[in-house]
């Protein structure tokens, strides 16, 4: 029984160090893909008013974020009108969210199920500690006590796992709501400019 105690233990450990990859992962992604959107979408609108539509995309490419992304594809689908742009953005949009979102799930996931875990391996871990109490006729307080401590420790390590990946879950979410607002304002400027500039062509 003491094995299956201690890979509860060594599995809520795998757990913890996953949510850290995965949390760094994301965060360096999800930092690469926010942008200054309003310094950028001013600098993009003055090379279109000066009728460089190529040069445009180019500056949206050179960009990794979502908000040059949409921008991109409204620029390369202007010529379409304004419900092909439109379309172009929210399939872009779309994309790219479903990219940044990734793996956001396995943290979710980590913190729901680790608590279960931990109270997994304190059920084995009492078990544990009745079937000595059977099979020895001298069990000393204090053995008790070292298997009861044992015991709990697994549900301690599965609810301190689950508030941490809830903390790290929570604090990526914001930044890629944050991403997703920013990447919405600029789609919703670009589709404007360019469908005003499409009806006064």
């Amino acid at each position: 029984m003491t094995i299956f105690s201690d890979c509860v233990l060594w599995i809520i450990a795998a757990l913890a160090v996953l949510s850290l990859v995965v949390w760094f992962e994301r965060f360096v992604g999800l930092r690469r893909a926010q942008i200054n959107v309003h310094d950028f979408m001013k600098g993009v609108i003055n090379i279109l008013d000066s009728g460089n539509d190529e040069e445009a995309v180019a500056i949206c490419e050179d960009e990794s974020a979502p908000a040059a992304a949409v921008v991109s594809a409204a620029i390369r689908n202007a010529s379409g009108g304004p419900r092909k742009i439109k379309d172009s953005v929210d399939a872009e949009g779309r994309a790219y969210v479903g990219r940044l979102d990734r793996r956001l799930a396995a943290l979710a996931i980590i913190a729901q199920v680790s608590p279960a875990i931990g109270l997994l391996g304190t059920v084995i871990g009492f078990v544990n500690v009745v079937y000595s109490v059977n099979s020895s006729s001298l069990v000393s307080r204090a053995d008790l006590l070292n298997g009861a401590m044992q015991a709990l420790s697994s549900t301690a390590a599965g609810l301190a796992l689950a508030i941490a990946a809830t903390v790290m879950y929570g604090s990526l979410r914001v930044r890629l709501e944050r991403i997703i607002v920013e990447m919405e304002g600029a789609a919703s400027q670009i589709v404007g400019y360019l469908s005003s500039r499409g009806k006064a062509a």
